[in-house]
């Protein structure tokens, strides 16, 4: 057994995120689907769903939406004629997984990395049961690996296999260094790997998020669904006495006293300077922000979020 097995919580396991299969129902990302934000005021945002392809023009017919008529035609022929859409019958999802330094940090119940992981997976799951294709960009301080979209339960133990890579390859005692732009650079390969009408899943802390990993953001959010989940512990919005804690801005590490209610108040303001940029940003772009806390399962926070209403 691999030693990071035997430390639930602290590292992901592969057969936990296998299991998460049977949890992976009871949300949607199905078109018009609402999403609330609950660290947005309950701001709700919209989904673009799925495009639509083009079938045949044929003769109107009652019950038809007018708006499908096609004038040309019912010109040319003088009779009335509209034109015949099918719901693409697939649609491909990025999943954007983040397991930074940043990440190895947790108070309760999971590290950040491990509830990232589960959410991914949770994710990864349901997307093949609806038929359509997954792939994913999953990165850390120094590596991006991506892989790409596919309907099968093999793209998706591919995803997990990757994902519990990069998750056992975290310690606190890590040669590697945090990198403050690895956020951006997996953006950017993502923005290359997303064609149009991608479903973009960016699962991450978003430590160390700057003006520029807002622009990635919108910028592929033009042609694109683009939902942030944002792992976040609860020390972040409650900052209650945990004891010696360690927190980092993305770029740098540092112990911090969380019995001292002065440092439990820098946690909160370094927690809400990053979502005020994050929602002050994108959610006027339609880009929903879905909280997930490491003190629970991610399934039924997903579920609470994009579960039907």
């Amino acid at each position: 057994m691999n030693r990071r097995d035997t430390h639930p919580g602290v590292y992901a396991r592969l057969s936990d995120l296998i299991r998460l299969k049977h949890k992976a129902q009871g949300f949607s990302f199905l078109p018009r689907q609402p999403v609330h934000s609950l660290l947005t005021g309950r701001h709700a945002s919209r989904l673009r769903g799925r495009g639509l392809d083009f079938e045949e023009i044929r003769g109107y017919l009652p019950g038809d939406d007018i708006r499908s008529i096609d004038w040309k035609v019912t010109a040319r022929t003088r009779k009335p004629h509209t034109r015949v859409y099918s719901e693409e019958r697939e649609r491909p999802v990025l999943l954007v997984v983040d397991q930074r330094l940043s990440m190895f940090f947790g108070t309760r119940v999971n590290m950040k990395s491990v509830t990232a992981a589960e959410t991914a997976a949770l994710a990864a799951w349901r997307v093949i049961s609806s038929g359509d294709r997954v792939g994913a960009v999953i990165f850390n301080d120094e590596e991006i690996r991506h892989i790409r979209p596919h309907r099968s339960a093999r793209t998706v133990m591919e995803i997990l296999n990757r994902i519990i890579e990069f998750n056992h390859a975290l310690t606190v005692d890590s040669r590697i260094s945090p990198s403050p732009g690895a956020l951006d650079r997996a953006l950017e390969k993502t923005a290359h790997l997303a064609r149009t009408d991608t479903l973009i899943c960016i699962i991450s802390d978003f430590s160390g998020i700057t003006e520029d990993t807002c622009r990635h953001i919108k910028l592929m959010g033009r042609h694109n669904d683009i939902i942030l989940g944002m792992i976040h512990d609860p020390t972040a919005t409650d900052a209650v006495n945990a004891g010696t804690i360690v927190i980092s801005d993305g770029m740098r590490q540092a112990s911090l006293d969380s019995s001292d209610e002065d440092k439990r108040t820098l946690v909160r303001e370094v927690f809400n300077e990053r979502l005020h940029l994050l929602t002050e940003e994108l959610t006027r772009y339609g880009v929903p922000v879905l909280p997930i806390h490491t003190a629970t399962g991610a399934a039924e926070q997903i579920r609470d979020a994009l579960g039907a209403r």
